[in-house]
Order: C-alpha cells, then sequence, then structure tokens
C-alpha cells in the first residue's frame, strides 16, 4: 500500500513562512554539495573540503553548523589526538538528497545548453545597445 506524504503545513509564497529559511538553506551551493558529499556515509572535515574544492575552512564550517541546526547533518566527535569529528546525513536528510541528485544531474546534463542561452542573450543585449 503507497505511503501518503506528510500533510503540508507551510506556505512558501507567503513571506513570513520560515519554510523559506529552508529554501534558502537547501538552495545554497555549499550546502547542496556538502549534503550530497555525505551521501555515501560519514566523511571527515578535511575530506569534505578536498572533495568540494574551492570552499574556505570558514565557509565549510559555517555550512555544516547551519546544516546541524537545520537537523539535516550530525556531527560526532572521536577522542583521538587530535581529535576527529565526522559529519553524516541524519534520516530527515534522507528524502533530501534524491531530490538534489536529480537536480544536480539536470544541471550536470544541461550545462551546455544553459551556457549557450547565456551567450545568445548576452549577443542580443550587446546587439541592442549598439
Amino acid at each position: 500500500m503507497p505511503s501518503t506524504p506528510p500533510p503540508r503545513i507551510g506556505d512558501a509564497y507567503n513571506p513570513d513562512c520560515p519554510t523559506r529559511h529552508i529554501l534558502d538553506r537547501i538552495g545554497d551551493k555549499w550546502a547542496v554539495l556538502v549534503l550530497l558529499s555525505l551521501k555515501d556515509g560519514p566523511v571527515r572535515f578535511n575530506l569534505l573540503r578536498r572533495r568540494i574544492g574551492a570552499i574556505s575552512q570558514k565557509m565549510l564550517s559555517q555550512t555544516l553548523k547551519s546544516l546541524e541546526r537545520d537537523g539535516l547533518v550530525s556531527r560526532a566527535a572521536f577522542a583521538t589526538v587530535p581529535v576527529t569529528v565526522e559529519y553524516r546525513l541524519t534520516p530527515l536528510a534522507g528524502g533530501l538528497i534524491g531530490i538534489l541528485d536529480q537536480i544536480t544531474g539536470w544541471a550536470e546534463t544541461h550545462v551546455g545548453d544553459i551556457m549557450a542561452a547565456r551567450r545568445a542573450h548576452d549577443a542580443g543585449m550587446e546587439a541592442m545597445a549598439a
């Protein structure tokens, strides 16, 4: 028997709805890359940073803290010297990963089309300005 999705309690079109904060989080490129980097299991901070590339230590730390606060990522510290810290997805993030995979796959498939559309648009704008 198919399960029914939980009822919606937010309204993303209402400017005062907290749903907008959630959309901000999952629409952030760093958050998406962190979440997708954790989909195969726990990862340590430095490996995350290498995997993502071009993210500063400060931005990665801020992103992880925000995702942890939102309940999408959990942090585990182990008593080693130095302390070992691993990050993993929470069950709440599980349903989001498939969606982010689809969006990322769509972007990777259509990047050429988007870049061509940008070039055509920019050329049209330059012709109008001339």
